[in-house]
């Protein structure tokens, strides 16, 4: 990939995106952006999570108007009838360990909305996986909850720690589900620099 035109700057404190936006793009600056997400949410996980990202690319970018703003938001979501059940990150631990239970035995939907903001313009994407729990034996929640780990993660879990092993199959991005999905944000940058 050839280098991307301007700054850039990740509108999250994540961890997790930090480093995986590192395999793109070696050096950039962090703006956590701070937004109403319960204003933002809708009944639509897809429709929430791109509006989510966006609004955290515009309020970063109104600081950095000279840089490529990325910006990401991740909902957990299971269908429920007719409609969407969305996870947000747990309130406490007793809330992490009933989002776990809820998970568990069944497939649920992660969508990330990316939206990339920079000088002259602005494009958002939604990207997709399902992924299965298996069964949770008696205390795995409790025990997983008890690290802190799922506290600031949609849904209590995150791939890359110890819940990993409560996920019997992931189709489609895995990168997605951690926070970005990789493949479809490459493109967006091979894109960009393509239009430079």
């Amino acid at each position: 990939m050839r280098p991307l035109p301007w700054p850039v700057v990740l509108a999250s404190a994540s961890p997790r995106r930090q480093e995986l936006l590192r395999r793109l793009v070696p050096e950039f600056d962090v703006v956590p952006a701070h937004v109403d997400e319960d204003a933002l949410t809708v009944e639509d996980p897809f429709v929430t999570a791109q509006k989510l990202a966006r609004e955290k690319a515009l309020v970063v970018a109104s600081s950095r108007p000279e840089s490529l703003v990325v910006a990401g938001d991740t909902v957990v979501a299971l269908q429920n009838g007719n409609g969407w059940r969305q996870l947000a990150k747990p309130i406490d631990e007793a809330d992490a360990v009933a989002m776990l239970n809820l998970l568990a035995g069944r497939t649920h939907t992660v969508v990330t909305g990316v939206c990339l903001r920079w000088p002259g313009g602005l494009s958002a994407f939604t990207e997709a996986s399902q992924v299965t729990f298996r069964a949770l034996k008696m205390g795995e929640a409790e025990a997983y909850v008890a690290t802190g780990s799922p506290m600031d993660k949609a849904g209590a879990y995150g791939l890359q720690d110890g819940s990993q092993s409560f996920v019997e199959k992931v189709e489609g991005s895995v990168t997605n589900v951690i926070g970005l999905p990789m493949e479809r944000l490459e493109e967006a940058f091979v894109s960009l620099t393509a239009k430079k």
